[in-house]
């Protein structure tokens, strides 16, 4: 069983930045992957980024370049920091744990999530 607590979402004029956290805890054995998705109004939930626990990293390529993921393994808290914001950000962010990068590109694969924080973009 996890637990996942997703904060940091706000609204943000179009340019500017927001830093997502997520703390984690209880089961998270062979979940080697972190990530984080996105639910825009009236779409599914959509894979954005994930960290390995050995710190490598992977971005859609819509948010490439803008968004950076990170890890502190000590506090159990996963990141996104993202910098330049468009309107089309605007969603709701959550984070989950999965064993591989091929399991995050399918949300199904995810039993429970979090509730989630709302981003949104202004123009």
């Amino acid at each position: 069983q996890v637990q996942l607590v997703e904060s940091g979402g706000g609204l943000v004029q179009a340019g500017g930045s927001l830093r997502l956290s997520c703390a984690v805890s209880g089961r998270i054995f062979r979940n080697y992957y972190s990530g984080w998705f996105r639910q825009a109004p009236g779409k599914g939930r959509e894979f954005v980024a994930a960290i390995y626990l050995n710190g490598g990293t992977y971005y859609v390529d819509s948010v490439k370049g803008r968004f950076t993921i990170s890890r502190d393994t000590a506090n159990n808290t996963v990141y996104l920091q993202m910098n330049n914001l468009k309107p089309e950000d605007t969603g709701v962010y959550y984070c989950n744990l999965g064993p591989s990068l091929q399991a995050m590109w399918n949300t199904k694969t995810f039993r429970s999530w979090g509730q989630g924080t709302q981003v949104t973009v202004s123009s």
